[in-house]
């Protein structure tokens, strides 16, 4: 099914754009627009006749513009689909999106890894799990939902959240990547399609996509005051679309920060139910509320069909490679079944572990928030001082920054970078479907003396990528998380 975008829609999107002339104007505004992501590649566009009802200008103008696009590969006709979006080679390209293990030579400064250094507790909850271990060493050890006092424990935080939830529903997996691996062979077949968010986590693209799965990509910008995502442009594709699932970050979204209000869950919950389309809900970043705030009701409140996904990645160390699913009680089986094609559960000393970091869990997430706290306003202060013109909102949780440059020039900055010492990833990265070359993310999971001279750093690979003719473009960088 090819998506339509609405005149109004591109308007909206467009505002005011240069008009002498105004063909070469709108035809930037809608380049602006393909190489951001905001008007997916693939989408069509509307007719020139509802153009130039829309945006006041004289239809020669629209055509004009959009033989301008199609000149630069902006814009390709195809019979019956109209004008579609589209991306010229090696602008805002798609990247692999899989992990590429490496090593960080002497003095480089590693920002594709939005993953924290393990915090203090962490290792006495291996000492005391280490303690517990010999009570299970009499079994097989082969726990394939996982151990009930994890489960217990997990359950625990949906109840105390608001979400009441039996532990039975709690499925222990390796990692949140891992319980959208298991979700996606449970839900989809070959063919499928699925929604995901532009931007969003890059290896959720990846595992969706070797699932067989098509993948529909929406903008969802965030609101730079409120901090909050436009859903409008989701609901509205969930419409068109249909998708057998959806997968959404509402908590402190990776990458952009955004946090999902109650009163746009309850929107997105609807339109999911109109097209029973099933939630993937990526709940990485729940407990990494940076500001104090109250945060809503879990999204499976609103969404009973939801699929919840949790990690203890993010607050306490990837290295446990511990996470969950929380799933409705009609689904237990289908995804028991699933999970035993892929694995047999979990290991049971990083399960103990985890029981030890959730009973403590109050004290050693106001430290690893203490932490971030830091880091996140040493970094936006450091790219205030060394990259005024680059544009970056301040999350109020999670753990990244994302950045907005004034030209598409991300995929050409990531080789400057690296000549300077910083392994950064490029916007397009983070793109479903191509596009968002004119976004970057830096994760603030370092310490804020590593983060300033990083940006520094960055300062004068951007200097060098602006002025840089040839803009070359980056090769697969690496991303984890």
């Amino acid at each position: 099914m090819t998506r339509v975008l609405a005149a109004s829609r591109i308007a909206t999107l467009l505002g005011s754009f240069d008009r002498d002339p105004a063909y070469k104007g709108l035809a930037e505004g809608l380049r602006v627009l393909i190489t951001d992501g905001r008007v997916p590649v693939g989408a069509r566009l509307p007719s020139e006749r509802e153009l130039t009802e829309a945006v006041a200008v004289s239809r020669t103008t629209v055509t004009r513009a959009y033989a301008e696009l199609r000149d630069h590969g902006f814009l390709v006709s195809r019979q019956g689909s109209g004008s579609v979006a589209s991306l010229p080679a090696n602008r805002g390209h798609l990247v692999d999106h899989v992990l590429h293990p490496g090593t960080l030579d002497e003095g480089q400064i590693d920002l594709t890894v939005a993953a924290p250094a393990p915090g203090p507790g962490v290792l006495a909850a291996y000492e005391r799990a280490t303690e517990q271990l010999p009570a299970y060493l009499a079994g097989s050890g082969y726990f394939p939902c996982g151990l009930r006092v994890f489960r217990e424990a997990v359950a625990a935080t949906y109840d105390a959240r608001g979400l009441p939830t039996d532990p039975e529903q709690i499925m222990v997996v390796p990692g949140a990547q891992a319980g959208v691996a298991i979700t996606a062979r449970a839900l989809l077949s070959i063919g499928d399609r699925a929604l995901v968010e532009s931007p969003t986590y890059p290896n959720a693209i990846a595992t969706l996509t070797h699932s067989g799965a098509r993948l529909v990509g929406v903008d969802v910008p965030p609101d730079a005051a409120a901090r909050t995502p436009d859903v409008d442009g989701l609901v509205t594709t969930l419409g068109q679309v249909a998708p057998r699932v959806a997968y959404l970050i509402p908590d402190f979204h990776n990458p952009t920060g955004a946090l999902m209000t109650d009163e746009h869950r309850v929107q997105v919950a609807r339109a999911l139910k109109r097209t029973r389309t099933t939630a993937i809900v990526d709940e990485s970043m729940v407990a990494l509320a940076l500001d104090g705030q109250q945060m809503p009701a879990p999204f499976a409140s609103y969404s009973p069909t939801a699929i919840s996904v949790g990690s203890l990645s993010k607050p306490f160390w990837g290295g446990l490679r511990l996470g969950w699913l929380r799933l409705p009680h009609d689904r237990l089986d289908a995804f028991f079944r699933a999970r035993l094609s892929l694995d047999l559960g979990c290991p049971v000393l990083e399960q103990l572990v985890g029981v030890n970091l959730l009973e403590d869990s109050e004290h050693l997430l106001e430290h690893r928030r203490a932490q971030l706290r830091t880091s996140r306003d040493g970094a936006l202060r450091a790219v205030a001082t060394h990259l005024p013109e680059w544009q970056v909102a301040r999350p109020s949780g999670g753990l990244n920054l994302w950045c907005e440059l004034p030209r598409a020039l991300s995929s050409a900055l990531v080789p400057h970078a690296v000549g300077h010492g910083v392994r950064l990833a490029p916007g397009p990265a983070f793109a479903p479907e191509g596009g968002l070359d004119r976004f970057v993310r830096i994760p603030y999971t370092q310490p804020h003396h590593v983060l300033t001279e990083a940006i520094a750093r960055l300062a004068d690979a951007w200097r060098e990528a602006i002025g840089d003719p040839g803009q070359r473009q980056s090769g697969t960088p690496t991303l984890v998380a």
